[in-house]
């Protein structure tokens, strides 16, 4: 544990995953040039991403079971395997329909990744170290969505869609050879006791581990933190920026940097914090939820076009959540044993992305709904004109609304059960911080 090796194996781990997260936002950055390519309405287009999602979605409880069963090394190379495929489909697709094939093999292989690298780390790592490591597996992984921002969108512009998508498969062919080559699943000697017997088996740990309240708690709190930048980087945040308030493509593709960026910085102070105060890890997933609700409001109440700084704050703040939803995860570790993990992440995995391909087809039927009004009662088209951007992001509230509610039920069941095992008492966050509020004297 902690040796030379994990690191080892963390660096490769954390590599392939960075390419993950390229191949994965890839289309954020083609959402124009898709566009002028397919000729498609927007909710066409959004099936894209939303197909994309849909199956990485569908595919985490499938992956963490086989985790469970076959070990995450096969499962990072298979994935790694589909993307490559998926990026090669997308880069000579002629019609929405091959693109929509392309994404869907990215998604199923994307799904394998992520929950694969958190049970290397818990396998290779033991300690206070895990949660921050989960933190910079994350941040690391945001580096391939600078890679997707930056050089892939300026290969996409000078060069055109087949040579940026080959670009994007190239990487893949990279990760999959040093994943092959380096990533094994345990220590040399370790024990395999961890390892479920059968698909059966590994079943059986899939229906304990979803009964948990601590891992409901974990999937609640990955979804309603991690969807809302994810919509916005994944999909609708550059339509947004270029044709809602007019920014130029590079502008709008550097507010993503500034988007990663944040996560960067982010995400290792939440490590920490959830090392440091795990009994509110809760309260710090809520606060960022908050400060995502604050920002948007501001941006869609404030009278005619937001001005940049404020935009530059709203993607600040977007870009805290993704560092948030590894708190769910975190949920995960700590209330399943090492056996079930693959199956608890899975579940956990799920929340953040189920929440965000369904607001990201609700934006794109909302969008296409209003402009169809529009152009029925006399009025030019305007797909993407601020105002209908303004009214189609409202569903971020209902969606994210929801997510809130019942993950309040779910902690109020973890605590329970908590209290009940182990004696562990979680008082309201405004009565232990009066507890530590120094008093004055009397008199």
């Amino acid at each position: 544990m902690n040796s030379r090796r994990a690191w080892l194996i963390f660096s490769v781990g954390a590599f392939v995953y960075l390419i993950a997260v390229m191949q994965r936002t890839s289309l954020g950055i083609a959402g124009v040039a898709a566009a002028d390519r397919f000729d498609a309405s927007a909710a066409a287009l959004s099936s894209l991403a939303v197909v994309q999602l849909l199956v990485y979605a569908a595919m985490q409880i499938p992956v963490g079971v086989l985790i469970d069963r076959f070990g995450p090394r096969a499962l990072i190379l298979s994935g790694t395997a589909f993307m490559l495929v998926g990026q090669l489909i997308m880069a000579f697709a002629p019609s929405l329909t091959l693109a929509v094939a392309g994404r869907i093999l990215v998604g199923a292989g994307d799904a394998a990744i992520f929950i694969s690298l958190i049970r290397l780390i818990s396998s290779w790592f033991s300690g206070p170290i895990v949660p921050q490591l989960s933190q910079w597996a994350g941040n690391i992984g945001q580096v391939g969505q600078a890679l997707s921002a930056v050089p892939l969108a300026w290969v996409l512009h000078n060069f055109g869609w087949t040579p940026a998508f080959l670009s994007a498969a190239s990487a893949s062919v990279l990760a999959l050879f040093l994943g092959i080559i380096a990533l094994r699943d345990r220590p040399r000697g370790s024990e395999e006791w961890h390892r479920a017997s059968s698909l059966r088996d590994a079943i059986t740990h899939l229906r304990a581990a979803l009964k948990r309240p601590g891992t409901q708690l974990g999937f609640w709190a990955h979804y309603v933190s991690q969807s809302a930048g994810t919509v916005f980087a994944m999909f609708w945040g550059i339509p947004f920026l270029v044709f809602g308030l007019g920014y130029s493509e590079q502008t709008a593709a550097a507010m993503l940097l500034v988007l990663v960026g944040t996560g960067m910085v982010a995400g290792p102070i939440i490590g920490l914090l959830t090392a440091r105060f795990p009994l509110r890890r809760s309260n710090l997933v809520l606060g960022i939820v908050f400060a995502i609700a604050a920002a948007w409001s501001t941006v869609l109440l404030w009278p005619g076009e937001p001005p940049f700084w404020l935009i530059c704050l709203l993607v600040i703040v977007l870009g805290i959540g993704g560092p948030g939803s590894l708190i769910g995860l975190d949920f995960a570790r700590t209330f399943n044993p090492l056996r079930s993990l693959g199956s608890a992440n899975g579940i956990v995995n799920i929340g953040g992305f189920l929440s965000s391909f369904v607001m990201i087809f609700l934006i794109g039927a909302i969008l296409d709904l209003l402009d169809h009004a529009r152009v029925a009662s006399g009025e030019p088209s305007a797909l993407y004109s601020l105002e209908s951007f303004r009214i189609a992001f409202l569903v971020q509230y209902l969606v994210i609304g929801v997510g809130v509610v019942m993950m309040l039920r779910a902690r109020r069941r973890t605590r329970r059960k908590l209290h009940q095992d182990e004696g562990i008492e979680v008082a309201p966050i405004w009565v232990a911080l009066s507890r530590r509020w120094p008093r004055r004297p009397r008199g």
